[in-house]
């Protein structure tokens, strides 16, 4: 009897710390993934002026639309870097789709930790928080002459941006790397 008291608070405690263990798995994601519109998309890709020689990486990047149209369009090798496992099955799919597999690599990450020393161009669609956060290592690993755009978020006003538009009502920046 004492045995299977035993064995019953034994399973009830797993069975409590199950939902906790399968929480602590997922990645923390520190924003809302929101699609970029095909116009920005465009925008974006025009003022780093992404040529077929480029390499682009897209950090956070969400269903791939970017890295995709800069591989379709410009002819651009790119890879585009998540954290959310759904978004890197739905920016697989879009390239798959797209026709654009041997051009695009898709990687589930943390941008903090993905080596990025490849790019040529790098593209953003973060929170001005995040992308402070990511100056220093862009600074470090890219570069000269590689180029960021980051939609909506500027570095701030430590990194002014060398050119700004504005596309629907939204920023665009550009940065290059000295």
């Amino acid at each position: 009897m004492r045995f299977r008291i035993v064995a019953a608070a034994l399973v009830a405690a797993v069975v409590a710390v199950l939902p906790i263990a399968a929480q602590e798995q997922r990645p923390r994601l520190d924003i809302h993934w929101v699609p970029t519109p095909p116009a920005v998309v465009d925008a974006m890709l025009k003022l780093a002026d992404v040529k077929p020689t480029d390499v682009v990486y897209d950090l956070g990047c969400g269903d791939g639309v970017i890295v995709a149209t800069a591989a379709q369009k410009y002819g651009a090798r790119a890879v585009g870097i998540d954290l959310d496992p759904q978004r890197v099955q739905e920016a697989k799919e879009r390239v798959q789709k797209m026709g654009v597999s041997d051009k695009v690599k898709i990687l589930q990450g943390d941008l903090f930790e993905a080596d990025i020393s490849e790019a040529t161009v790098v593209t953003l669609y973060l929170l001005q928080s995040i992308n402070i956060r990511l100056m220093p290592k862009l600074q470090k690993e890219l570069k000269p002459g590689t180029r960021i755009v980051s939609q909506s978020f500027d570095m701030g006003e430590h990194w002014a941006p060398e050119k700004r538009i504005d596309v629907d009502g939204r920023p665009v920046y550009l940065w290059t790397i000295k």
